[in-house]
């Protein structure tokens, strides 16, 4: 084998070993993002505290209208509860005005090496806007980069990590740190079975 061969056979290690090491990090990068997007909670006025009243007192109107169907005497020929039986009563869930929940589930954004300084009023239910763009992103990465930054930049987002939220009362950056090794060994598996 001539020298020049043997160079070109440990640049093809090198190289191969190298697109394996972008992939495995863009994998734990999109496995990260994926697992702080999916944790982030999404404001729902019927859990909140200030509701309970108004939420608890709606249940039991329902429930009180449900068992009047019970007695058959309360029902017209098409199964319906007869004119003046019904409770029509309720309390409003409050909310802002406005208020749509979702947005710091919107608020997920991802930089390399440099902690991104993003914020938006989109509003993202599901997580697939951060997820979008988080993905391109992480499609960037080269060997040689030497940080990824998850960060959320809504002024509550420290509230939500330590235990604002009943949807994610161990927040969502502390777990996902302590499930990196998880989230990197399944990358490793999936980049190594294509």
């Amino acid at each position: 084998m001539s020298n020049q061969a043997f160079l070109q056979s440990i640049q093809l290690i090198v190289d191969s070993t190298k697109a394996d090491l972008e992939s495995v990090v863009r994998m734990t990068g999109i496995k990260i993002l994926a697992q702080l997007v999916m944790m982030s909670p999404v404001g729902n006025p019927d859990v909140w505290e200030v509701n309970q009243t108004a939420v608890s007192y709606n249940e039991e109107v329902t429930n009180h209208n449900n068992a009047l169907r019970n007695d058959e005497a309360n029902l017209t020929k098409t199964g319906r509860l007869r004119k003046g039986v019904k409770v029509h009563d309720s309390m409003d869930v409050k909310a802002p005005p406005g208020y749509t929940g979702g947005r710091f589930k919107a608020n997920w954004f991802v930089g390399m090496d440099s902690q991104p300084v993003d914020a938006t009023d989109d509003v993202d239910r599901t997580g697939n806007i951060s997820m979008r763009r988080g993905r391109v992103i992480l499609e960037t990465f080269k060997v040689g980069m030497t940080s990824i930054y998850f960060t959320n930049n809504l002024p509550y987002a420290y509230s939500l990590e330590f235990g604002h939220s009943k949807q994610a009362p161990g927040g969502m950056v502390r777990i996902t740190a302590q499930d990196f090794q998880k989230l990197f060994s399944e990358a490793v598996k999936e980049v190594r079975n294509g």
